[in-house]
């Protein structure tokens, strides 16, 4: 089968650990190493990796545990983001081989199509939004969960509890500061209130006799 990348490398991604395997072409050498998921660890890979000559690297999308080592490899290396699904469906593999040995020999016969992977400017955008998705579901399940708490015993704290999140609400929405308004706020309001109204009656009467 014709070879389409000299040195490559297969990468098998675990939650604490990432199985290496490089495979040169000239030779038909391979050696196949395992690090840690640190980022100590994820810069001996990238150093090893460069200093194996590896040009292009291939990895399967495992979620969340693939991002450090993509944010570590793109820049460096010609790095492919694979579908485990389509790894899966190639024919052909050995039963005792091993992931990364099976995407390293995949990869150099240029047998792997690449997912599209965003930009990172697009990809940071889209951790934002999710995670202010997150924060608002989370909000509205409390806020429910003390609508119906309201309907029960201790209403007047959970009447205050629901205020304090109203506030918290508007409070980010509007990117305000939170300011106190000191304890004497609410005689200040009562007054501000009345000195407006007799204001009001003032203005009014002489509207009336003038």
């Amino acid at each position: 089968m014709q070879v389409v990348h000299e040195v490559c490398c297969g990468l098998d991604v675990h939650k604490k650990s990432v199985t290496a395997c490089v495979l040169w072409a000239a030779g038909r050498r391979r050696q196949t190493r395992e690090f840690g998921t640190f980022t100590r660890e994820l810069l001996e890979l990238v150093d090893w990796l460069r200093d194996s000559g590896v040009t292009h690297v291939a990895l399967e999308s495992t979620g969340v545990y693939g991002k450090p080592v993509w944010n570590l490899l793109e820049g460096q290396f010609e790095v492919l983001l694979v579908n485990a699904q389509h790894i899966k469906a190639v024919p052909g593999r050995k039963t005792d081989q091993r992931d990364s040995e099976w995407i390293a020999d995949l990869l150099q016969h240029g047998l792997l199509r690449a997912s599209f992977v965003p930009p990172t400017p697009t990809r940071e955008l889209r951790d934002l939004t999710r995670y202010r998705a997150s924060l608002a579901q989370k909000i509205n399940r409390i806020a429910n969960r003390i609508q119906k708490v309201r309907r029960g015993t201790k209403r007047a704290t959970i009447a205050v509890a629901h205020n304090l999140l109203v506030i918290a609400y508007y409070l980010l929405r509007d990117r305000t500061c939170y300011r106190d308004l000191g304890p004497d706020y609410f005689d200040r309001l009562n007054s501000e209130g009345l000195r407006r109204r007799l204001t009001l009656i003032h203005t009014r009467a002489l509207m009336i006799y003038s």
